[in-house]
């Protein structure tokens, strides 16, 4: 079964819009630093993968709304691997304020060279979405 991770942060004054809400383009951001994190989190840190030659570009990113997030409150999002289909990879997220639901979505991502050729998923990338990481 994939692991679900958890990152949190409190939402920046300089994340929200006229209307004193987060900014709907910032959640993708949200997501971004939550993929990170979980990668961080499993020994796969971006750098790192990308001096070893391995890339992970978004090639589609989703996010449904439904409830507004304000300056500073403090948002967790729990994001999941799902086990890869060939090269592409899906990670889905919720995005959670004092446990209410206030948005999911998620992305897709290829293994791809810095050339641009496309990979096949390292061991340690597959492990992380089988739930396999050894922690």
């Amino acid at each position: 079964m994939p692991r679900q991770f958890t990152y949190s942060l409190h939402v920046p004054y300089a994340d929200i819009d006229a209307m004193g809400i987060v900014y709907y383009a910032n959640y993708l951001v949200y997501f971004e630093m939550a993929r990170a994190s979980l990668l961080r989190e499993v020994g796969l840190p971006y750098l790192e993968m990308e001096k070893s030659g391995v890339m992970l570009p978004v090639v589609e990113a989703h996010c449904d709304y439904k409830v507004s997030a304000h300056y500073d409150d403090e948002l967790v999002i729990h994001s999941t691997c799902l086990p890869f289909k060939g090269p592409r990879l899906r990670i889905e997220y919720e995005v959670r304020r004092a446990g209410e639901l206030l948005a999911t979505g998620h992305t897709h991502h290829v293994c791809m060279s810095p050339e641009g050729k496309v990979l096949r998923p390292t061991p340690e990338l597959r492990a992380l979405c089988d739930g396999e990481t050894g922690e």
